[in-house]
């Protein structure tokens, strides 16, 4: 009976560490982020332009791929209205204040040292109006890092095709305020 007890126990033993091990590899099946992103347009754009807004990552599972969307605006920096021939700093015209949408659907994500990289071809509105007047033709290249303490902290939206004459092509900065993945979320 005795050997028959000590068997036993081996067998759930070997049971409990295989599972625990199978739970150890399994990865999130998904993973969403979301953050703000809140920067300056470089000068060479008719700018500076200040560039504030929420943006959304998800990363779905093993496939590969990653949705972003983000909603932005753009107004004109006080420096942005001077060096563009304006005076006044209360104006709405000089302003110009404007909206982007922007999404991507299916984005290429690839591993980066200190986090990782979504790019692809991306859909930009211009106060809701598809194509917008700098053309249909864009893409865009995330990058989500951080560091030891915060996994990801940080994420940058660089702009290319005809957005890069809009948008400039300086990667806009911002934080990362939230992840949440299958098996937790965190704050």
């Amino acid at each position: 009976m005795k050997t028959i007890g000590f068997w036993g126990a081996v067998q759930i033993g070997v049971l409990i560490l295989s599972a625990s091990i199978g739970g150890l590899a399994q990865t999130p099946r998904e993973m969403n982020l979301r953050g703000t992103i809140s920067d300056y347009s470089p000068q060479s754009v008719s700018g500076p332009w200040e560039l504030r807004g929420h943006w959304s990552l998800k990363v779905k599972g093993d496939s590969g791929t990653a949705d972003f969307s983000a909603a932005l605006t753009m107004v004109r920096s006080d420096l942005g209205v001077m060096l563009s021939g304006g005076g006044d700093l209360n104006s709405a015209k000089q302003r110009n204040a404007h909206t982007h949408h922007i999404t991507l659907v299916d984005g290429t994500i690839t591993p980066l040292t200190n986090g990782f990289r979504v790019t692809g071809n991306a859909t930009i509105t211009a106060n809701g109006a598809f194509p917008p007047p700098f053309g249909p033709s864009s893409t865009v290249q995330i990058d989500i890092t951080g560091s030891n303490t915060v996994t990801f902290s940080n994420i940058q939206l660089t702009m290319g095709g005809n957005a890069a004459v809009h948008f400039g092509t300086n990667p806009f900065t911002g934080v990362v305020r939230n992840v949440a993945d299958h098996d937790n979320d965190r704050d």
